[in-house]
């Protein structure tokens, strides 16, 4: 399975990322050791979108709080940085893909990360995964 992170990146160019306690949406819970990731960095941060392309080294799920009604799952991991993006992909390229059943992965994108732009790791299907290859 592939995922995304949409996260504050502080060295695009590092050869790893290590994320703690990130929001999870869209599947993103699932994240496991070995998996695909692709990172972006965080508009809301200064980033540019899309940066690196990695393989989850480590992944753990952090506690539930039990004096809270609602928490959305939370998961720290880190990453191998496989390949850095050498085009842009961010919210301004994404953002005209508003058609949210149309089936493109770039509506996945968008709807994913920008539609409620808060930080998290999502599950991608495998077609916006070979899309998100395409930029390395």
């Amino acid at each position: 399975m592939a995922f995304a992170i949409k996260a504050e990146v502080k060295d695009p160019q590092a050869d790893t990322f290590s994320f703690a306690a990130q929001k999870t949406m869209y599947g993103g819970k699932h994240i496991a050791d070995g998996d695909a990731i692709f990172v972006f960095a965080s508009e809301n941060e200064g980033g540019q979108g899309l940066v690196a392309r990695g393989v989850v080294t480590s992944s753990q799920a952090i506690p539930r709080r039990l004096d809270l009604d609602r928490q959305t799952p939370r998961v720290s991991v880190s990453i191998r940085r496989t390949a850095l993006a050498t085009r842009r992909l961010g919210r301004d390229e994404l953002k005209r893909f508003k058609v949210w059943k149309d089936g493109r992965p770039e509506t996945e994108l968008n709807f994913k990360f920008y539609r409620q732009a808060t930080n998290k790791i999502v599950a991608i299907s495998g077609e916006t995964a070979a899309f998100l290859d395409g930029f390395f």
